[in-house]
């Protein structure tokens, strides 16, 4: 089974107004103490957690591309002498596509780096400002050819559904972004999350988020214009060519193990008993370093998962992919019958109404079933597993 490393930099220039990830913008930091304080939490995570080699390592953030390309290459060092790395590991890295950043991707492909995400997030000057970017168009586009001089893979994120925007607007930015000669891309809707400045602005009436219908429209737009490209979805968001999916992501979405190091990075490791165990480090940065000092690692929360809470995980995630789930063998794997992991007879409805499809034991979601994918997930798998 795939293993998989996230380690989180939570830090940031400036918190995007969309944002609701684990991101902090400080004056300074003290690169030494981060370095020392994130070696102790992965050495202590592959003393508890050890096992198969490294398939994958994840950089996320925050802006990892502002860690300094020495600490990258300390840290990957120190994960192949902890765990070890299968053969083509795949190592990437989020990246912000300044002109500032984009001068560090030659050190950071030497350090081990393979493979970079761009936030782009859009290729228009004045959808940047609104979405509080601080890179221009011009300047994203010049980051993402020094990249692909660079990395052997390169991805970048759009963000679409935004307020005011068309299907002609979409089709005409969607269409450039598929020109520009990356494998993969992770296209998302714009969500207006709690807590973040975009929910206060929406309460103030500052602006007024797309509308359900529109959106919806543009997604069945995007997936149109993915697989006539060849980057058909294999997941909600993310698009790719064949055989340049998100290992790393796919881990999660296949529910493999991975362990999380850094402030608030979740992981999912085997416990002293069999019994795997999820794990959540502190979130604040200093509360994070506060607990590596005194404790030896960022743990804030290490608790037994039930056979029935991993079965549930593991449909809600099986059932984001294109290549769907199969039931029968996550039922065989945590000691539960198939009955009890999917309604067979709300599944049979859905597959009649053109939403989900079976074929060979595999379930999933049809593509006019992905519009509606939580409201559909939550009939299919019984309240039962989940609660």
């Amino acid at each position: 089974m795939a293993r998989a490393l996230y380690i989180h930099w939570p830090f940031c220039l400036k918190k995007c107004p969309y944002c609701d990830f684990n991101s902090h913008v400080r004056d300074g930091v003290d690169v030494e103490l981060w370095r020392k304080s994130m070696l102790l939490d992965m050495a202590r995570e592959a003393e508890l957690a050890g096992g198969e080699p490294l398939t994958s390592i994840f950089f996320g953030g925050g802006t990892p591309s502002l860690m300094p390309p020495a600490l990258v290459a300390d840290l990957l060092a120190a994960a192949q002498r902890h765990w070890g790395f299968a053969p083509g590991i795949e190592i990437t890295l989020e990246a912000n596509p300044s002109s500032v950043e984009s001068a560090n991707f030659k050190a950071l492909a030497a350090a081990g780096v393979n493979r970079v995400s761009l936030g782009v997030q859009a290729l228009d000057d004045a959808a940047l400002r609104f979405l509080g970017r601080l890179h221009g168009a011009d300047e994203a586009l010049a980051a993402l050819e020094v990249a692909q001089t660079h990395f052997a893979r390169v991805s970048f994120d759009l963000i679409y559904a935004r307020p005011g925007q068309t299907m002609a607007d979409w089709e005409a930015e969607l269409t450039r972004a598929l020109s520009l000669g990356t494998d993969h891309m992770s296209l998302y809707q714009l969500t207006i999350e709690e807590g973040t400045r975009f929910a206060t602005l929406v309460r103030e009436g500052a602006f007024t988020p797309l509308e359900d219908d529109p959106a919806a429209d543009l997604f069945a737009l995007t997936r149109a214009l993915t697989a006539a490209a060849g980057m058909p979805a294999y997941e909600v968001s993310n698009h790719a060519r064949k055989g340049q999916e998100s290992r790393h992501n796919l881990t999660y979405w296949r529910y493999g193990d991975y362990a999380g190091i850094g402030p608030g990075a979740h992981g999912r490791r085997p416990g002293a008993d069999g019994i795997p165990c999820a794990t959540t480090r502190h979130k604040k940065p200093e509360n994070w370093l506060n607990a590596v000092a005194n404790q030896g690692d960022g743990v804030a929360d290490a608790r037994a998962l039930s056979s029935r809470e991993q079965a549930a995980e593991a449909m809600l995630m099986g059932l984001r992919l294109a290549e769907g789930v199969n039931p029968a063998a996550l039922a065989a794997r945590f000691g539960l019958m198939p009955a009890e992991l999917v309604d067979a007879d709300r599944l049979a409805l859905y597959a009649r109404q053109g939403l989900c499809w079976q074929n060979n034991g595999l379930i999933g979601v049809t593509e006019a079933g992905m519009l509606v994918l939580n409201a559909l997930i939550a009939e299919l798998v019984p309240a039962g597993l989940v609660a």
